[in-house]
Parts: structure tokens; sequence; C-alpha cells
């Protein structure tokens, strides 16, 4: 259990540093080059390591469609919209705006798939997770900060992407978790390449070092070893489990900001922090009950 702890915190700094390596990224990479060699490289990763797992891809026509689907809402889309917003955002504060998703989860869930019950626990999260992107976007907003308003908003609207991903994703159950992670990345190179080379012509760029070393650092650590690590913990934690890291990179990844790039949050920010926190933390924590047998199952 011990192992899985440390697993849990290794997961969630590895995505809470991957708003760090954008942002360091996006320096001299241009967003559509960056994600798209992110996919490219962590998708190629993930296909290695399947093939020492002796996992293969599926060859139909139709789970490779839905593959494309998938990469758009959770790589394609939101790692696109979260470099672009980077650009201009600090990485502490996409953290907060992007860690908001789960929130948003819950929202389509209880609009499309009916599954959700409002409970007074999720109540107190949508109500703190959502007062907590008011007091960031809307402060700022009003306060004449809007070079970044536009950045914010696109931060919280990959947030709703990744949203939307988590419930189309309960559609691959049939498959090894790996599976629909290494196909969507590899879908979603197959889309943004050919836009990084008409658009962006990488072979005309000049990143710099600390750049391409954010690309390699994201790519491997904060998508490929992460997502090895992610399917380990649902298959040893539960996904209930493995959901703590979703209000655990908050701080971290703020933290992570401020001690590698020097950013500072305003007072706003750091009460927006706490309401996210709190927020996503009702959203994924477990009932006592549930939390009480899981702990009697992994003692």
């Amino acid at each position: 259990m011990a192992i899985e702890l440390a697993l849990l915190l290794v997961l969630a700094t590895l995505w809470g540093a991957s708003y760090t390596f954008i942002r360091l990224g996006v320096a001299t990479i241009p967003p559509v080059t960056l994600i798209a060699a992110r996919t490219l490289i962590a998708g190629l990763l993930l296909i290695v390591i399947m093939g020492w797992r002796g996992i293969r891809l599926p060859a139909d026509a139709a789970t490779w469609r839905r593959f494309l689907f998938q990469a758009c809402l959770n790589s394609v889309i939101p790692w696109t919209m979260l470099a672009w917003g980077e650009r201009a955002l600090d990485a502490g504060l996409a953290t907060i705006l992007n860690s908001t998703s789960p929130i948003f989860t819950f929202f389509l869930t209880l609009a499309v798939t009916h599954h959700e019950t409002l409970t007074p626990r999720k109540l107190l999260g949508v109500g703190a997770g959502m007062a907590g992107i008011c007091l960031i976007v809307g402060v700022q907003g009003l306060g004449g900060l809007g070079e970044q308003l536009v950045s914010q908003v696109v931060t919280v609207l990959a947030a709703i992407c990744y949203a939307g991903a988590a419930i189309f994703g309960r559609g691959f159950k049939g498959l090894d978790p790996m599976a629909p992670a290494a196909g969507s990345l590899l879908c979603g190179a197959a889309i943004l390449i050919p836009v990084s080379l008409a658009v962006d012509r990488p072979w005309t760029l000049a990143p710099s070092m600390s750049s391409i070393w954010a690309l390699l650092a994201l790519a491997v650590f904060s998508t490929a070893l992460a997502f090895v690590i992610y399917f380990r913990l649902i298959q040893t934690l539960g996904s209930v489990g493995t959901t703590a890291q979703a209000y655990l990179r908050v701080p971290i990844g703020v933290a992570v900001g401020v001690v590698f790039l020097g950013e500072t949050l305003s007072a706003t920010a750091w009460i927006g922090l706490g309401c996210v926190v709190i927020g996503v933390a009702a959203m994924t924590i477990p009932a006592r009950k549930a939390a009480i047998s899981a702990a009697g199952r992994f003692s």
C-alpha cells in the first residue's frame, strides 16, 4: 500500500509539473508544434511499452474512430488550448484553472448520462470550485487585466474538454487501459503534425535548449511515464482512489511554478486555489463508508 501511495504522489507531481514544462516549452516553440511533438513522442513510447508487455492495439476501424474522437477531447483540443493559454498565464494559475475538470465532469454526467446524483457534498464541491474560478477569472477580468482574460477562459474550456473525454472514455472498458491512451495519442499526432508543418513550419524554428528539455520532460515523464503509473494505480487503488491525484496536483503544480519559475500568486488567486482544492477534493474523495471499506481492502 505504501508503494501505491508513493506512486500516487509521483503521478500528481508529474502531472502538476506538466504546466511548468508547457510554460517553458511555449517560450520558443509554438503551441501546435509543442503538442504535436508531445503526442508523437509519448504515443511511440507507449507503443514500445505495450510491445514489451505483449499488448496489441486493436485493428478494427470502429475502435480507431473512437480513438480519434477521444484524441480530440483529451489531447488535441485541450492540450493545444492549454499551451496557447500559457503563453500569457503563469503555470500556477493554469494549474488551478485546468484542475477543475472533475467539477465539469459532474455537470456533464448530471446532464447527459444521468448517473450522478446531487449530494450535499458534491453540491459543496461544485459551489467551491465555481467560486474559485470566478475569483480568479472574474476579479482579474474586472480589474482590467483583459490581456489574460481570454487565456483564462481558454484554460477553463480545456478542463471542460477533459470532462467530456472522461465520460467518453468509459466506453473503452473492454480494452487494456494503455490501448486507448496510446491509440488516442497517435491519432492526436496524426492530426497535429500536418497542422504544425503547414502553420508553424517547424524546420524554421530555433527553440531554446530549455524549451527542448521541457518538451522532452513533458512527453516522457508527464505523459508516457504518467500514463503507465496511472494505469497501474487504476488496477491497484481503483478509479476512485486514483482520482486523489486531481486535488494533490493543484498545490504541487503551483509549488513547482513558484520554485522553478519564480511565480507568485495574488491574494485572490490564493483564495481561488483554496476553493478549487476544496471543490475538487469534495468531488473526488469517496464517501466515508466507501473510504472505510477501501481502507479495509488495502490494509
